[in-house]
């Protein structure tokens, strides 16, 4: 996959079936490449692959926000309303996972930074509109 720009990603991506979404060779290329997936797995996981790679849980949908360094982990003082984690939420960007019970994607992806779409598929069926973009773009 040489010269794998989130455009090209996305096109491959586009209409992958569940449970098939990127295969271990292609993961490797993806970080390679500095570039980034965010795709809804099952009704409660939000998957990250590539220059990030994390699974966070999601039940119903929700707000993570990632930096060059990763998704942001609440700090020790247990709380979203932390001090620390507040400084450091403002230097991350925002990915909101939005759940929709009423058909449609199951998955779909609010956020500021530059990025493509693609989609997932359930038996042929849309299932999640994933996103795709460069980890340059968190800085």
């Amino acid at each position: 996959m040489e010269n794998l720009t989130a455009v090209k990603l996305a096109e491959r991506l586009n209409g992958r079936e569940v449970m098939h979404e990127i295969s271990p060779d292609e993961a490797a290329a993806i970080k390679m490449a500095g570039l980034v997936v965010v795709y809804g797995y099952s009704d409660d996981c939000l998957e990250l692959e590539g220059a990030i790679s994390d699974e966070t849980g999601c039940f119903g949908g929700g707000t993570i926000y990632v930096s060059k360094d990763g998704v942001l982990q609440v700090p020790d003082c247990n709380s979203d309303d932390c001090p620390y984690f507040a400084v450091a939420k403002r230097a991350a960007k925002a990915i909101k996972a939005v759940w929709h019970d009423d058909g449609g994607p199951c998955w779909t992806f609010e956020t500021d930074i530059p990025h493509k779409t693609f989609n997932i598929n359930e038996d042929g069926v849309v299932w999640c509109r994933g996103i795709v973009f460069s980890v340059e773009d968190l800085v």
